[in-house]
């Protein structure tokens, strides 16, 4: 079947991203073993056809184009304790005085279900990562991060299929490179920040095959975020259930429209892609316990989950970038790109400061576009309303050039961005 032909039995990439635009996909492939994940890798290389790995689809903006290459999105989800429950002695965290266990995910794993999963088994580590969609394989490639904590403080290694040596490698945690939103993966597909490199793009040199993570047993975690101390009326620094953190850190989430639609996982290309119970919790916190996510405009209910999550990175700028911009600007002390001491400022705060405020829409031949912030947070740009891909990108080019404008500072998306520039 030639690539044209089967774009009409594939899925375009609307179906499969958590923002809901894309072109059709040419070729897709949902290997079902660690050599299938290789071998469609592998193959697609060999022809030289774009590729594309895909996890949750949700940190990533393709264009509306027909995307005429293979992308593959790995359909292994198995999770694996690789010690005792209790293991020995030697085994022991010793700040907490906790056993330590090891736990192997592959990659395809959908990342809530991992994180529900070791909070069951009385694991301590992840619950800070509650609620953020995507798979164990992604999170690596980002270094997923939220409410003090980030993947790479709980990752030992990472078992990847390097694409340049054509072999498998176990990357330790000191070979991942792991910084704020990156790491070697994700580098891998970059020449310098936000510019994508000739070749590795849009899917990493290494691909992720699984990952090894070292949790403590323990059923109670650190509240070590002073936005979830307060939600949870307890001191910073605190230790409370994992189970109490986790439930928290996703109303929190929710209240921000930084929660998935887990209505997705219904549909036809999704489904099956996160665990039936899963689906079940996330769709009753959905519809009972949390904010709805959905606004009334006019005589439309819109949604606020249609989203790539938060679409910039928190800028990290050296301290002479960091005094031109106001006293009143949020500033942390952070590690820039070359290691020097750099001043992280909050990308949401320049948005709404630069005058894009939260439900700004462009206007677009006398109508609102499709495509806006969120109602509840600036950092998400939604899918209002069957948004294309060049609305959403609109919009952020419009952000990107307001921001510059008003405080000399560019914004890097945080999504892949494929096939569409935005600068």
């Amino acid at each position: 079947m030639s690539m044209q032909a089967s774009l009409v039995n594939n899925p375009s990439f609307a179906d499969i991203t958590t923002v809901g635009v894309g072109g059709k996909i040419a070729r897709f492939i949902e290997p079902k073993s660690r050599v299938a994940v290789i071998e469609a890798v592998e193959d697609a290389d060999e022809l030289g056809l774009p590729l594309c790995v895909i996890g949750g689809g949700s940190n990533m903006l393709v264009s509306d184009e027909n995307f005429n290459g293979v992308v593959v999105r790995d359909a292994r989800r198995d999770i694996h304790v690789l010690d005792e429950a209790a293991p020995s002695e030697d085994g022991i965290d010793l700040q907490s005085g906790a056993h330590l266990v090891h736990i192997n995910a592959e990659a395809g794993c959908n990342w809530d279900d991992f994180v529900s999963h070791t909070i069951s088994l009385g694991l301590e580590g992840v619950e800070g990562l509650s609620g953020i969609p995507g798979t164990v394989g992604a999170s690596v490639v980002q270094n997923i991060g939220a409410y003090g904590q980030e993947v790479s403080q709980s990752v030992t290694s990472v078992e990847v299929w390097d694409r340049k040596t054509k072999s498998t490698m176990e990357l330790q945690k000191d070979a991942l490179n792991f910084g704020y939103r990156t790491s070697l993966l994700k580098k891998s597909m970059y020449s310098s920040v936000g510019v994508p490199a000739d070749s590795y793009f849009p899917t990493p040199r290494y691909v992720v095959l699984s990952v090894t993570f070292c949790l403590k047993h323990n059923s109670t975690g650190i509240v070590s975020h002073s936005q979830l101390a307060n939600a949870l009326h307890v001191e910073l620094g605190e230790r409370m259930q994992t189970a109490a953190i986790r439930r928290e850190v996703l109303r929190v989430r929710a209240s921000k429209g930084m929660l998935e639609d887990a209505s997705r996982y219904d549909k036809l290309w999704m489904c099956g892609t996160k665990c039936a119970e899963g689906v079940e919790f996330a769709l009753r916190l959905q519809s009972e316990d949390y904010v709805t996510g959905e606004f009334l405009e006019g005589d439309n209910i819109y949604s606020d989950r249609h989203s790539c999550g938060s679409f910039f990175m928190n800028p990290i700028l050296s301290t002479s970038e960091a005094d031109t911009l106001p006293e009143d600007a949020p500033k942390f002390d952070a590690i820039m790109q070359d290691g020097s001491h750099g001043i992280k400022t909050s990308a949401a705060w320049l948005i709404d400061h630069a005058g894009f405020h939260k439900g700004f829409r462009l206007i677009e031949n006398g109508k609102p576009s499709p495509a806006g912030l969120s109602s509840l947070h600036t950092l998400a740009l939604t899918n209002r309303n069957n948004a294309s891909c060049d609305d959403i990108a609109n919009l952020a080019k419009t952000i990107i050039r307001g921001v510059q404008s008003k405080f000399g500072v560019t914004l890097i998306p945080e999504p892949v961005v494929i096939n569409i520039s935005i600068n």
